[in-house]
């Protein structure tokens, strides 16, 4: 298959990139971010998170962030929302999309979120019916592709099994994530191909996370595929807090410059970019992940 012309890059810097992070980052410089991700030509940011504090503090202020945001048009400023409660704190705050989560693991449900996949999902359905209601697009996240940290290898056709259930709750688009970045470019494009069976293409997103450095190989893996939606988090920034020892995503800069490289368009101002890596990374105290941005910051 031809690669896409165009692709559309879904930015999770805000929310899974700094969700990681130990150190107080202040509301301010989180705004900041995502402004600057905007001025840059991303039209879909993931702006916060909505799930209990006590798991992840960083996000206990995504109220304030989203409240704070000066909006721009044709913007989505999407929130990750675990149930009901959280949905409905994200759409008080103008959330204009959500995001809902399930595992393609059983250990890591269990670990991750305390239920079973079938459970998880169960509990997804008081959501989008109020979703539906109100007219709020959801998107579904699959963690654990292509491998966990306590079960070892994933089975392709339970991922797909929960990616049709999503799906027929209501999701509009699915994206796979490889949560402990342990996929490989032949795994990937064998698990999009086996969900291409029952799924239109246009429906499936991957969410890379670059922990074996492969995060790249398998992006133009799914391109290969005809996948148009990519995932992936500014200068780098983020892990997993349930997937010990896993890294980053991918750079947003670095899948720039590979679309640039491959003549497809994406509407997005590399330099403004690493502007708004680099920005972020100051606040933090630490180098970009971005190899593109250290390359070209110099």
């Amino acid at each position: 298959m031809s690669l896409p012309k165009q692709v559309r890059i879904v930015e999770v810097g805000p929310r899974d990139g700094l969700q990681n992070e130990k150190q107080a980052i202040p509301t301010s410089a989180k705004i900041q971010l995502i402004e600057n991700l905007v001025d840059a030509g991303l039209h879909y940011i993931e702006a916060g998170s909505f799930v209990n504090p006590k798991w992840v503090p960083q996000m206990a202020d995504s109220g304030e962030v989203f409240s704070g945001i000066a909006r721009k048009q044709g913007v989505t400023y999407a929130a990750l929302t675990p149930n009901l409660q959280g949905y409905e704190r994200a759409i008080a705050v103008g959330a204009n999309e959500v995001a809902i989560f399930a595992a393609a693991s059983e250990a890591f449900s269990q670990k991750n979120i305390n239920c079973s996949i079938a459970e998880s999902i169960a509990r997804f359905e008081t959501l989008i019916s109020a979703a539906k209601k109100q007219q709020i697009p959801v998107r579904g996240y699959i963690s654990c592709v292509a491998g966990c940290p306590y079960a070892g290898k994933v089975d392709p056709n339970i991922v797909a099994g929960i990616a049709n259930d999503l799906l027929a709750l209501g999701c509009y688009e699915i994206s796979l994530g490889d949560t402990i970045g342990v996929g490989t470019a032949g795994q990937i494009k064998q698990l999009v191909e086996i969900l291409a069976r029952t799924i239109p293409i246009e429906k499936i997103a991957v969410h890379m996370h670059d922990t074996y450095g492969q995060a790249l190989a398998n992006i133009y893996a799914a391109l290969e595929t005809g996948v148009s939606v990519i995932d992936s988090s500014v200068a780098g920034l983020g892990g997993c807090p349930y997937a010990v020892g896993a890294t980053g995503n991918v750079a947003t800069e670095d899948v720039v410059y590979l679309l640039n490289g491959l003549g497809i368009e994406h509407g997005i101002d590399l330099e403004k970019l690493i502007y708004a890596g680099n920005t972020i990374s100051n606040v933090l105290g630490k180098p970009t992940n971005s190899r593109v941005a250290r390359a070209l910051s110099k």
